[in-house]
């Protein structure tokens, strides 16, 4: 029988491979969720480097935010991972959702994203 995280990890490059198979050149916006925090970074898989990142422990959320672990929370990372996407001049990008189920926070993090103007 496999380990929890070995299956995660099976469902983590399932997920990227079919994410590789349909970016067509587009950055994808990776999600990372802890059990008391969510990041979400942009990153540009040809090059190999993160162009924008966002998460609970940013300055401009932290004092805004109850907690980092809530629905509230992610929206937030995902409006200023967007805003910051954006900026850069990054409209569209690919949704890489990681091992999780695409549900909650991760959703929340993806709805935000797509409110503060970025296209997957």
């Amino acid at each position: 029988m496999q380990s929890s995280r070995s299956l995660f990890k099976r469902r983590q490059m399932r997920a990227r491979a079919q994410i590789r198979r349909k970016a067509n050149g587009r950055p994808r916006l990776s999600v990372f969720r802890s059990s008391k925090h969510i990041y979400a970074q942009v990153i540009d898989d040809l090059q190999g480097v993160t162009l924008v990142a966002a998460s609970t422990l940013d300055k401009d959320l932290k004092g805004k935010l109850k907690t980092g672990a809530d629905v509230a929370a992610a929206t937030e990372v995902g409006k200023l991972v967007a805003e910051r996407a954006v900026k850069a001049g990054l409209g569209d990008v690919v949704f890489d959702r990681g091992g999780y189920i695409y549900h909650g926070r991760v959703k929340a993090l993806a709805e935000g994203a797509r409110e503060a103007g970025l296209k997957f």
